[in-house]
């Protein structure tokens, strides 16, 4: 009964991991959420160990289902495909440069002096905030493109946002249309916005979509780069991880730990191909503004909940 308890915990965890690792709202932000009513019955180590690894069945999901985009030896693809398959991995390399450079170096001190609900809270709602203005004004430039384009007169059409002529005005106003086209300049500075996930509750997709618009990609483009950067870096960090916890306590686990890795892992893959493909198909008709919105509001619960905590 304690290890089906365990596992029902660990389903409910991974679900959390698969939603929030790919949605701009911070995983971090859920789970501190998460940890204060879901406690896993395991040690410290175990827990640390777990909450990273899980990552990797959230990953396992980019790989199965940009397979063949990602996959530079397939027999499918012309040489120049093949050519193109291998830049974009160079382009992701170079995107991992800042992290690895100074990420991995500063992660210890921002986990022991920022890994706090105040924190989280702060930068959900900041992010929160950035993400509407941001859209705001892609959608001003937007409108005015389209009105640019519309014939006066009595037969004008009205202007509209993205999903119908809006598709064109995306095309117009941003410079990046697809991941193939990011260049070696675009790719670092996404991966520079990346370091700014570092901080608790900024999202690691969050803080690289809002660099890629900003660096001219268009929705489509920053949300699917966003997925590739996470793949070394979070397979790097989540074997990191591993070969702490064995230096630290050995291979030997519990088969309840066992089997609350496992279903925190599967879980985490299948939600996450569910997210994915969500979150594609959301933003070729709508923007990330729901998504600013919601930020704030967990944002306002973080705070709300913590602070009424301290009171009492």
């Amino acid at each position: 009964m304690d290890m089906f308890i365990e596992i029902l915990k660990a389903f409910f965890i991974g679900v959390v991991e698969g939603i929030t690792e790919w949605l701009p709202i911070s995983s971090t932000g859920h789970m501190i959420l998460v940890d204060e009513f879901v406690k896993l019955n395991v040690s410290a180590e175990f827990l640390e160990l777990f909450l990273v690894v899980i990552q990797l069945g959230a990953i396992m999901a980019v790989l199965i289902l940009y397979f063949h985009k990602l996959n530079p030896f397939s027999p499918r693809k012309t040489a120049l495909e093949k050519r193109g398959t291998w830049r974009l991995w160079g382009m992701v390399a170079i995107g991992c440069i800042p992290a690895a450079a100074i990420g991995l170096t500063l992660d210890d001190f921002f986990n022991e002096y920022f890994y706090n609900a105040w924190t989280v809270a702060v930068a959900l709602i900041v992010y929160g905030v950035i993400f509407i203005l941001l859209e705001r004004r892609n959608r001003r430039r937007e409108a005015a493109y389209l009105a640019s384009r519309e014939p006066r007169g009595a037969h004008a059409r009205p202007v509209v946002g993205p999903g119908d002529d809006g598709d064109d005005a995306e095309q117009a106003l941003f410079r990046v249309h697809t991941v193939d086209e990011i260049d070696w300049k675009t790719a670092l500075k996404i991966g520079c916005f990346q370091m700014l996930a570092i901080i608790p509750g900024t999202s690691r997709s969050g803080s690289t979509i809002i660099g890629g618009m900003l660096c001219g990609c268009s929705r489509t483009a920053a949300a699917e780069f966003t997925f590739f950067l996470a793949i070394p870096v979070m397979f790097g960090w989540g074997v990191l991880k591993l070969i702490k916890y064995i230096l630290a306590v050995g291979l030997a686990m519990t088969a309840t730990e066992i089997a609350v890795l496992v279903v925190g892992i599967v879980t985490a893959f299948v939600v996450s191909v569910i997210s994915i493909k969500f979150l594609m198909g959301y933003i070729k008709k709508n923007d990330f503004t729901a998504f600013g919105v919601y930020r704030i509001i967990v944002g306002i619960v973080v705070l709300a909940y913590f602070g009424v905590k301290v009171l009492l």
